[in-house]
């Protein structure tokens, strides 16, 4: 890479439940875009290309989206990778800049989805035609296909592995979830702002046993945008009391290490994290002792207990133990999803990987308000997408 990328201005809407507002996913990202820009103090015209990621809308819908903004005639890229969509399309933005491409690229992500569990690609049509039937055939054959929904399916029953394996419990399980939704009662723009206790969790509709209801997380509409510039950006346009450096970022996709063990915490994608997380910390010279905050994907519960250990929080088997002691919440070692997490704040696919951007910098130029981190000056986002695509973003103030 020739050079550095710096993040300068993040916006991102109200993460919301499917069907409450007569909203389409254009005024969604015009409404986040818009106000990256205005984060950033600069106007549209000044943005050379738009990675716009999304995944349950038709064709060119990042044209449609990011012409809300302007007609300026940039290129732009329509940008499709699961629930690593949006981190994928900050990747791209990250390129374009730190190789000398571009001098300012705007990011962004939106989903507008359907209410209802997500199929996970498995359960509509010809199963063998799906692009995830690899994973699922995995996991059905150690464990047989339930009638419930797939990718709470096969989460799940990496959680029963890891239960067996580890003598994780289902409280430490319904520990990530009550964590996660204490921690969005102080995020204004959460799907979810109502406070659960472990027993709370524990006694919710049971989804895929051992996950209940309250550690899955929801379909959502919503949004979210980064722009991305050089360093020559920043210094041009008097940016850098508010500029956030992309130290590193890695993404990984699925190797053999996935799917030889027959494991389902593999097939999930933990391989891939720990891959993306090493190269991360390989670029540059830090290691996870070195952050503060860190945003990760809690699609379910036990995803946040597998990144623990990806991420060399703690050693295998030992996340349960380290949710439960209080390591990953404020007063602990770090502060994980300080946003409520996926969990809690909400998951529209598209926007996932740049809302958990978005709240890091503010956590890093500590304006977070009621959330915030206290001192933190390095932040990583962890975002994932089964099928699989894994990235890794490290982040200093």
């Amino acid at each position: 890479m020739a050079g550095t990328a710096y993040l300068v201005g993040v916006g991102m809407t109200n993460f919301e439940k499917p069907e409450t507002r007569a909203w389409q996913y254009w005024d969604m990202a015009k409404e986040a875009g818009g106000a990256a820009l205005a984060d950033a103090g600069i106007g549209y015209d000044a943005v050379e290309q738009v990675p716009v990621g999304y995944c349950h809308q038709p064709s060119t819908a990042g044209q449609r989206a990011a012409y809300e903004l302007g007609l300026t005639g940039v290129p732009v890229y329509n940008v499709n990778n699961n629930c690593a969509t949006g981190s994928t399309a900050l990747m791209m933005a990250r390129q374009f800049v730190a190789s000398g491409l571009n001098d300012c690229v705007l990011a962004l992500g939106f989903e507008k989805m359907r209410r209802g569990a997500l199929g996970g690609g498995a359960d509509a049509g010809d199963f063998s035609t799906s692009p995830v039937a690899r994973h699922y055939g995995v996991m059905a054959a150690a464990h047989g296909f339930e009638r419930t929904p797939p990718t709470a399916q096969i989460f799940g029953n990496a959680a029963r592995e890891h239960m067996e394996r580890y003598g994780t419990t289902a409280e430490q399980l319904a520990a990530v979830g009550a964590k996660n939704h204490r921690h969005s009662a102080h995020n204004p723009r959460a799907q979810f702002r109502d406070v659960h206790t472990v027993e709370e969790v524990l006694a919710a509709k049971v989804i895929h046993h051992p996950l209940t209801k309250l550690q899955c997380s929801p379909t959502s509409d919503g949004a979210a945008a980064v722009v991305v510039a050089s360093e020559r950006f920043v210094r041009a346009h008097g940016l850098a009391d508010r500029a956030v450096e992309i130290v590193a970022q890695a993404m990984t996709t699925d190797t053999e290490e996935s799917f030889a063990s027959g494991s389902c915490i593999d097939v999930v994608g933990k391989p891939m994290s720990r891959a993306a997380a090493r190269q991360v910390y390989q670029a540059s010279g830090l290691g996870i002792e070195d952050v503060d905050v860190i945003e990760l994907h809690d699609c379910f519960s036990i995803n946040e207990l597998l990144t623990y250990e990806a991420l060399g929080m703690c050693a295998d088997g030992e996340s349960g133990k380290l949710v439960a002691d209080g390591a990953t919440t404020y007063g602990g070692r770090w502060v994980v999803n300080p946003s409520g997490g996926l969990i809690s704040k909400g998951h529209p696919l598209g926007a996932t990987g740049l809302a958990q951007t978005a709240e890091l910098v503010w956590q890093l130029r500590g304006t977070a308000g009621a959330r915030q981190v206290p001192d933190a000056r390095v932040g990583l986002a962890h975002n994932i997408g089964l099928g699989g695509a894994a990235v890794v973003t490290l982040l200093r103030r």
